[in-house]
Parts: C-alpha cells; structure tokens; sequence
C-alpha cells in the first residue's frame, strides 16, 4: 500500500491489522520491510521529498474522505479566552495563503532564507509550513534574543526576510542598516509600523491558490543556531528528510500517538524539540497539537489546563515537572493525560518517583540533540530505569566509544557517539553551514561524537553522565559559555571572567561566572554589582542566559599556555575535588 517512491500515504487508510503498544498501529506491515531495507542500505530513500505536500495535505484528503477523528489538528489558547482551532484542511488553505504572501508580496524563492522569530502563536506554524510549501529554508529564533543576537543571525545566515512580532520590531531596526542582504521585514501585530510589512493583513486578502514546489530530499528546509562552546552559534542545517522524512520510516520511536490523540509540548518555538514534538513526529500520525501560548512557564496554568483539555500526551524540560511536583497534584484530575516525556537534560529520578506516586504516570526520557533529533528514548512498553535516557532510536547505531574510537563494553564510560558511515542515517544534519572544520570535527572514526559522556548497560539501556565540554543545560536551553563571558567582559568592571554550570536542584544546572574585578571596581558593594552585571547580560544577549549565579575571584586557574582550565571550576561546583 505504500509506495515509498512517490509517498502515497495510503497506509493509514488501512484498517489496523494488530496493536503497537498498546494502540492500533497505523502502518501496513510493508512499511517494516522497506524501512529495514533503507537502514541497511540496501534500497534507496525517495528522490523527492516534501513535508507539506507528502504529509500534511494527504491528511487533508484523509479528513475530506471521512477517514480521520474529527478532533482539530491544531488547537491553540492564549488562556485569556482566546481559541484557534484548524483541520489539516484549514491549515493547508490558510499556509498557502501565507506562502503566497512570501512569494508574491516578499519576492522570495526557493532556497532563500527567511529569520522566524514569534512565541507561541499560530502563526509560528502557518510560517513554516508555507515555508516549505515556496522551498524557503525556515530559521527559528527565540523570541529571547537581543538586538545583537539577531544581528548576528541576520549577517550570518544571509536572510533575506525576517517574521517577528511589534515586541522585537525595534531591536530588528536598530541593527537592519547592517544587514544589506535583508530585503522584507514582516510583523505580525494589529499596528502598522513604517519598513514594515503587517503579516496579517496581507495573508488574509491572498489567494489559497498555491502550488507546492517539488522539493529533494536532500534540500535544506531547517537551520537552527546552536551554541558550543567556544565563538558564536553554529548554524545547523536540516533537509526534508532529516525532520521531515525520518518520523515516517521510524514510526513511533518515541511517540505513541494515533489521529484520536493530543499532544502538548511546552518548549520555546526557537528549539528543535517544537519543530520535532509539536510538529513533524505529531502530524505523520495525524494527531492534534496543542499549544499554549505560555508567556511565563507556571505550574498552576500548566496545571489547570491539563485538566481542562483532553490533553493525552505532555512534553517538556525537566525543569517543568520540577516545578509541577511542588504543588500538590492530589488537587488536580487531568482529563485525559496518559503519556508524560521529558527532555532537554537528564530529569532526578526523585522528581520521577514524585510524579508518578501522586498521578500515577510514568515520566519517559527522551534524549536528543540539535543535530540528530531524537537519538534515544524511553517508548512505551518499555521498562523505566531511573537514570537512564532508554535505548537508541531506530536508524541510529548509538555506541560507547573512546577517544580512539573504539567501542566501549557496557557499563564503561566514553563518549556518546551514533555511527555515521559508511551510511550516513536518516535523521542526521546536513552540516554546521560555513564551518567546515567544525564539520569535520564532530566526527571521530566511523561516528559523530555528541560531546556526551555516558555508560550502555548489558540491556541497551544508555545513561547520562554530563558534558565532555562545557555547555551548560538549564531548563533544557542550550547555553555557550562563551556567550555569557563575551557580554560579561564589555562591563567595565570585568577584567577577566569565567562561565560554567552548577547545581540547582529545579533547573538541574545553572549559568555561574566566577569574575575578576577590575581595580577601579574593588570597593563596589558586590551584591549590587552583582544585580549589575546580571543586568548587564540580560540587555546584551537573550535573557535566559544570564548568570544566576556570581562569584568575585582574584584569578581564575589556567594551564601553562593561558587557557582558562574551565573543567576545574566546573568540577569545584559539583563537588568533584
């Protein structure tokens, strides 16, 4: 029933044969055999490939014909009473409208690029999907960045539109001048403002006349910026097949949903875990997304919602079941929650067993990167081991390695690294654009090397140990030290500083700078210099990485050539010497 060639997704109208965990599966048992067979190489991925056309809109002939629930495929609340639900129907008319705006009104063509940066509201995901529909490669920003933050993107990437809201429409402008390759700004807000197209106005009188460009696999669809640790955000490019394409080869890896279900991720519309949790793996099932537009992340909305929406299956940080496990859960009756994923950073087991002893749900760990996506998962049916981040996810040969690359026995620890040849997976990134020495270093061997270290037991089962550099995680946001250092040193009561994580028992990890003061400075009362230097980070780069944490030092260690030995502050912090 499947013809993997064009991608006629007749499967799902296949009544379901046996039961997947515990659900109908959806899929014929064709599928198996030809995903097999494209893992060992030994049959060719389809030539052409788009996520709109080959997804979205046979879902929308799948609704037409009778064949799908008639919950909506988008549901989205701002909790002040507003609503918006659409059918995948409706989202194809409205993100044709939208790619009209993009090609007709903004001059954009296949392989331009266009900066996506809006909190979570429906246009977000009208953007992207007209995105792919014109073959515009989409780059999400958070709504977080700074002026300079969106400086660099917009010079880095060679953007030729940006999409943001009124909020950030000035910082955009006090830096458009240096971006001479910036050709539309658009602005979704119920206000007009001079160089700036209105987003609203100008989809609702287009056309639904659109058709969508036959796009290859291999075409670059996604970049996100992702920070490491030394110099600015690398850009990490994904094709239609890397994101769009895998979820339908590897099923339900780490998502168990059918048409009938709901899901509910809360993470930032900048991080891939939104475009791969609230729309590619969600949507190939043709289950609802639910979204909450969430200004501030508080467990008593959280809360109330899960309860008032038929809310089946929650996504998010750590951090958030942190916070949810401080109240008391006995007060709430979710109406239909039954599945619970956490992500972004590995989650206590304490919080675990508090979640599950007060609402009686499992908490499954999924473990991926900006990367590869999901690289491993704890599914259903699957035996829950406090720690661990479950067992590699299907296409990728996740292994223990050292720094030889030799494969590491269980139970040793070494790096976290996936087999990327003599095939290169479905499911990898294309690249870290314009860098190819930072390409060429995340390989070692036959593998990419995560930057993780972790142990593999007897059973498959992966765990966590921490970084093999000195990225920081908190509340699952990605967070370069260099970043932080390079805004702490424009103060002029910084000489010299260092930024490493340290412990927090409801974000996991925190940003802390250890500071050397400038001379001048030395009699300053510290906390509120502190507050100061705080300030001062919040105003230079996105607020979520600012230091919560600040210690004066008089010198920082460093090694016999200069370098500033970060590992030892970090191991300091956690108690390690």
């Amino acid at each position: 029933l499947l013809k993997l060639q064009n991608l006629k997704l007749l499967w799902i109208l296949k009544p379901p044969s046996r039961t997947f965990h515990g659900h109908p599966r959806l899929l014929s048992s064709d599928v198996y055999s030809q995903y097999e067979s494209i893992r060992q190489g030994k049959q060719e991925i389809p030539k052409y490939f788009n996520y709109a056309s080959d997804v979205l809109d046979k879902w929308s002939e799948i609704e037409k014909a009778g064949k799908r629930p008639s919950n909506p495929a988008f549901w989205w609340i701002n909790g002040e009473g507003e609503e918006v639900k659409w059918s995948f129907e409706e989202l194809g008319l409205l993100s044709r409208k939208v790619a009209n705006v993009l090609t007709k009104e903004c001059g954009l063509q296949k392989g331009d690029r266009l900066i996506l940066i809006l909190p979570r509201i429906p246009e977000w995901w009208l953007v992207k999907v007209a995105c792919m529909r014109a073959g515009i490669v989409i780059i999400p920003g958070t709504s977080q960045l700074s002026a300079k933050d969106i400086l660099y993107r917009l010079q880095a990437s060679k953007a030729k539109c940006i999409v943001t809201t009124d909020k950030l429409a000035p910082a955009v402008d006090s830096v458009a001048s240096q971006c001479q390759l910036l050709k539309t700004k658009l602005m979704v807000s119920k206000g007009i403002r001079e160089g700036w197209l209105n987003f609203t106005e100008l989809y609702q009188n287009q056309s639904a006349d659109h058709s969508c460009i036959k796009t290859r696999i291999q075409d670059p669809m996604i970049i996100f910026f992702t920070s490491g640790t030394t110099g600015s955000p690398k850009m990490t490019q994904h094709s239609q097949g890397s994101l769009g394409f895998r979820p339908l080869l590897s099923e339900r890896y780490w998502l168990d949903l059918t048409p009938s279900d709901m899901i509910w991720n809360t993470a930032d519309t900048g991080w891939i875990l939104t475009s791969v949790a609230s729309f590619f793996d969600p949507w190939v099932f043709g289950s609802c997304v639910f979204i909450h537009n969430l200004p501030q992340t508080d467990s008593a909305v959280i809360l109330n919602t899960l309860c008032r929406f038929p809310i089946d299956a929650l996504v998010g940080a750590p951090t958030l079941f942190r916070m949810l496990v401080q109240n008391d859960l006995s007060k709430y009756k979710f109406m239909n929650l039954k599945y619970c994923m956490s992500g972004g950073e590995p989650l206590n087991p304490e919080v675990m067993e508090q979640w599950k002893s007060q609402t009686g749900l499992d908490i499954h760990e999924v473990y991926g990167q900006t990367e590869m996506g999901v690289i491993c998962s704890v599914s259903k049916g699957m035996k829950i081991k406090p720690g661990s981040m479950g067992k590699a996810a299907p296409l990728y040969d996740v292994q223990i390695i050292d720094k030889n690359a030799n494969i590491l026995p269980p139970g040793q620890q070494g790096e976290i690294a996936i087999r990327s040849k003599p095939i290169r997976p479905l499911g990898f990134f294309s690249e870290y654009l314009d860098n190819p020495k930072k390409t060429a270093e995340s390989e070692r061997g036959d593998f990419y090397v995560t930057g993780d270290k972790g142990t593999m037991d007897e059973e498959g089962y992966f765990q966590f140990i921490g970084r093999d550099d000195d990225i920081i995680i908190s509340s699952g946001y990605r967070i370069g030290p260099f970043e932080v250092e390079s805004a702490l040193i424009e103060h002029p009561a910084v000489v010299e500083t260092a930024v490493v994580s340290s412990p927090d028992p409801l974000r996991g990890e925190v940003v802390k700078a250890f500071v050397v003061l400038s001379p001048n400075f030395s009699s300053t009362d510290l906390k509120s210099l502190t507050r100061d230097l705080q300030d001062h980070v919040k105003k230079t780069t996105a607020p979520y990485k600012y230091p919560r944490k600040v210690e004066f030092v008089k010198d920082l260690p460093k090694t016999v050539t200069g370098k500033i030995k970060r590992n030892v502050l970090r191991d300091k912090e956690w108690g390690r010497i």
